[in-house]
């Protein structure tokens, strides 16, 4: 990143500074004599013995430098970058690439992100996923919610064909196409959970949905959010026989976090 090197090579190396504190000798209270009263008699204000403390600063400061080598290492660890291919010849994605980046304020960091691109239906999915109390429902949502968005752009015909394939046995068709940074991870613990729960869903989208009917982007973000929003309700109240998904589902439904994600597809960018 040489723009971030000739940046730092302007100004004064950062110093961060740190002090420690002791506590010294106990001090009378800071007022004036002539100030106080001179009965012998205590004063309601003016206790005979009130404990003091105070603290001085020790003289030591330390300072901690950083190159701007290690500023550019800092900065581009999470980096990320991605050129899109053409869908095998037949249609051409509008989006040629993105790039994306994630910097830890806190540790562990609490926010995630995700991209894929859809492949039973057109579009791609951008999303970002800021942690509350936890990174626990913001990785869930990073590995869920697109399944969930994609399973709602489906066409009757296509959902038809993904409950048969499970019900015969047969190996699913990709569904999406995930654009990953070597850090970021799947939960595979709860992998099985997190099918079954989206097996329910496409099947009451088949129940739902006439021959020749499907959603449209709008439509499909917002069921989406919120089927899943009530899956994770649902998975933490019923628990799991298993302890580490007991904990873990509850961990997702206490932690909480914000989704933010977008659909291109062509000329149409729809944001939720």
């Amino acid at each position: 990143m040489p723009v971030t090197s000739q940046l730092f090579r302007g100004f004064p190396r950062a110093k961060l500074w740190g002090s420690s504190l002791f506590p010294c000798q106990r001090q009378p209270p800071c007022c004036p004599s002539s100030h106080r009263p001179t009965s012998s008699q205590p004063h309601p204000i003016w206790p005979t013995a009130m404990p003091v403390r105070g603290y001085r600063r020790s003289p030591d400061l330390h300072s901690y430098n950083l190159t701007p080598p290690q500023v550019n290492s800092i900065l581009k660890a999470n980096e990320y970058s991605f050129k899109v291919p053409e869908f095998d010849g037949k249609n051409v994605s509008s989006v040629m690439g993105f790039d994306s980046n994630q910097l830890p304020a806190n540790a562990p960091i609490e926010d995630r992100r995700s991209a894929a691109t859809c492949l039973q239906t057109r579009g791609m999915l951008l999303g970002v996923f800021d942690g509350h109390a936890g990174c626990a429902c913001a990785q869930a949502l990073s590995e869920r919610l697109f399944y969930y968005v994609a399973m709602s752009l489906m066409p009757h015909e296509t959902l038809c064909e993904l409950e048969s394939a499970v019900e015969a046995g047969r190996p699913l068709s990709p569904i999406l196409r995930w654009h990953k940074h070597p850090n970021d991870y799947f939960t595979r613990e709860a992998q099985t959970m997190y099918f079954n729960s989206l097996r329910t869903y496409w099947q009451e989208l088949i129940d739902l949905s006439s021959p020749g009917e499907s959603l449209g982007p709008r439509e499909a973000l917002l069921s989406a959010f919120k089927r899943l929003d009530s899956d994770l309700s649902l998975e933490a109240q019923v628990g799991d026989a298993n302890s580490f998904l007991h904990y873990w589902v509850l961990r997702v439904a206490f932690s909480g976090a914000t989704a933010c994600v977008a659909h291109i597809d062509g000329s149409d960018l729809y944001v939720l």
